[in-house]
């Protein structure tokens, strides 16, 4: 971009300066470099002054529950969307357990993202409201919960509702008066707490296809105001709504269409969808095709690759090679624990192996359904967005602080014997957005062009950069943006048509939280299409702490960083690690036939995990198992490589 400005700004100067002739006129000669020069503007003294590029990442959570989600609400949550937006703005509050909780600082952004599906019943159940006590399941329930049972009579709630039992008269659905007010009470939340340039409110809600206990979940996310989100009403999966994705494309399609507003979705954790998230030969039925892969693309900008419910960047059974790949896993089965994970299953739910098999469909469909950047969330339903290790208040109000959580279980089917505990729950994460202000347009636009990245918790600051011109020196420059987005395109962009003989260089940077760990490492994964139809996968260490020490020895894998952490504290050191890393790398394995894509990885020095902080503070021996360190990490979204 900067480089088409430049060009144009020179064909005006010299048109006016009649350096230029017009068609058919006589050549008036050719201008010396000192007539260019002086015909030129001037570069600034202040290298800040004329920027026209996102100066820094905006932290926050696109994935946010409160007592407005039914699943929420059961689980003891009273925290509304309100609540939770003077939560992500800093403020202190008490949690749903009667504690009282701030953030170390606040985020710049937050989406309220609750269930489309019987959204708001849960606190007018709790109010008491006429309309509910009137059903003779309603009043039951309500005492239920006055009388002390509210744990028998969230769990009844629940299983009628995904039985498909719950009572008609108390369904709160598109349509309904109760559906409708609580609809209206998340935009005016949204809407009192939107402050441009201090936090971002955004209006959202998630979309919540779980059909045979399948996770195929999708955060929308509003671009708009108030006036066109309140045109709508969300799009749900009980009728009048629908389990299928491209149903909701279409409500979303419907949407811009009506309100000429603008929307997004975001898909989460393939992991628990047992192979359905990122399909290969047909979804729902219906064979893939080109139709599918642009709308798919269209509407599904980004992905969430980490939350608490597992890291869904990778798995080992799928990069083999990949010593970080062992990450916070959950592979037990799908999102209730009703049917058990198969290894088959596990290429279609997480993002290395969706990009790598986009390549290939983009190939076959002429169309790459998966060309989506990447985030983190919390997909917590406390209402609180606390994802820090030393201040993680968990997936559900029972999962806050306590001497038990740790050795509590959260999920047991005995039918399949899935059983999975409190401990594996991950303080995770958030999401990066590199926009050129705290607003809602600005961070949407970003989100939309896919200049993003997720974190596991921290707030590192990470610069992802590829094109065909990067030289080491660029990496000296304490601007690397500035040559970043001269030279090349950000996270998220593309790289088409190599010229003759030159392979991508990628220009990366990464800055260590202000209140987080050194970094140990940048990495840059790479996969790869070959001609002969294989999908390939490699991870380069580019950029390492210590490296007059730390050699890749004979298989190319770098040396561990070391590990300063003491459990029995919760402390460590940061003693190892570099709180700065940035260089230039150039793919040595180009092939300017085959289809890539390239995304970043940086990862921290072991500190504690949340874990090891509830040991310390209440005293409670971890389960055997329970892991009580952990390395911090962030993924970039891709930059792309199309041939021709």
């Amino acid at each position: 971009m900067a480089r088409v400005k430049f060009e144009h700004s020179l064909l005006t100067i010299l048109m006016t300066l009649g350096l230029i002739a017009s068609a058919g006129a006589q050549d008036v000669g050719t201008p010396s470099r000192e007539q260019i020069e002086k015909a030129l503007p001037k570069p600034p003294y202040s290298p800040y002054a004329n920027r026209d590029f996102p100066t820094r990442p905006y932290f926050g959570d696109t994935h946010l529950h409160t007592s407005f989600s039914m699943d929420a609400g059961a689980f003891g949550a009273r925290l509304s969307p309100r609540d939770a937006y003077r939560f992500a703005r800093g403020e202190q509050v008490t949690a749903s357990s009667g504690q009282p909780v701030k953030l170390s600082r606040p985020l710049d952004f937050l989406v309220v993202a609750d269930h489309s599906d019987n959204m708001g019943f849960f606190p007018d159940l709790f109010a008491g409201k006429p309309e509910v006590l009137a059903d003779p399941t309603g009043r039951r329930w309500y005492d239920m919960i006055q009388s002390g049972q509210g744990a028998e009579a969230a769990l009844g709630i629940i299983g009628a509702f995904s039985q498909g039992t719950f009572p008609k008269d108390l369904m709160y659905t598109p349509g309904t008066r109760a559906y409708r007010g609580a609809w209206q009470e998340t935009i005016d939340a949204a809407e009192q707490y939107n402050e441009p340039n201090r936090f971002t409110a955004f209006i959202g809600y998630e979309w919540t296809s779980n059909t045979g206990g399948n996770n195929l979940h999708r955060n929308v996310v509003f671009r708009d105001n108030g006036d066109r989100a309140s045109q709508v009403e969300p799009f749900t999966v009980y009728p009048p709504g629908s389990d299928n994705p491209a149903e909701l494309w279409k409500w979303m399609q419907n949407y811009e269409q009506k309100t000429g507003g603008s929307i997004l979705a975001i898909a989460h954790n393939g992991n628990l969808s047992n192979g359905l998230m990122f399909p290969t030969v047909e979804a729902f039925g219906k064979r893939l095709d080109r139709d599918y892969a642009e709308t798919r693309a269209r509407w599904e900008r980004l992905y969430e690759a980490t939350q608490t419910k597992g890291d869904c960047e990778t798995h080992p059974f799928l990069s083999p090679n990949d010593e970080f790949a062992n990450f916070e896993r959950w592979d037990f089965g799908n999102l209730d624990a009703s049917a058990p994970k198969t290894k088959e299953m596990l290429e279609f739910e997480y993002a290395r192996s969706a990009l790598k098999n986009g390549l290939k469909l983009g190939q076959t469909l002429g169309v790459n359904p998966y060309t989506f950047g990447l985030v983190g969330s919390s997909d917590a339903h406390t209402g609180l967005t606390a994802m820090e290790e030393d201040n993680f208040f968990g997936k559900t109000t029972p999962q806050e602080p306590s001497p038990e959580r740790m050795r509590a279980t959260f999920v047991d089917n005995p039918r399949t014997g899935i059983k999975v505990m409190d401990w594996q729950v991950s303080s995770s994460g958030y999401a990066a957005v590199w926009a050129r202000e705290n607003s809602r347009a600005s961070l949407w636009d970003a989100m939309q062009r896919r200049e993003t990245y997720g974190t596991t918790g921290p707030r590192m600051i990470v610069r992802f950069f590829g094109g065909w011109d990067f030289v080491p020196q660029d990496a000296n420059n304490r601007l690397p943006a500035q040559i970043g987005y001269t030279k090349g395109v950000p996270m998220g962009g593309e790289l088409r048509a190599a010229p003759q003989g030159k392979s991508p260089s990628f220009l990366v940077a990464a800055l260590k939280d202000p209140l987080g760990a050194n970094l140990d490492r940048y990495q840059i994964v790479k996969g790869w299409l070959t001609k002969d139809g294989r999908l390939e996968e490699k991870v380069y260490d580019v950029a390492w702490a210590d490296a007059e020490r730390r050699k890749p020895g004979p298989d190319g894998k770098l040396p561990p960083v070391g590990d300063t952490v003491d459990v029995a504290n919760a402390t460590w050191a940061d003693t190892i690690g570099s709180p700065e890393l940035a260089t230039v790398w150039t793919d040595p394995d180009f092939d300017p036939g085959q289809p890539a894509f390239y995304y970043g990885r940086v990862i921290e020095i072991p500190t504690p995990r949340w874990t090891a902080y509830d040991a310390k503070r209440f005293g409670t021996t971890p389960l055997p198992g329970t892991p009580m360190t952990i390395t911090e990490r962030a993924y970039t979204s891709p930059i792309w490589y199309t041939p021709g």
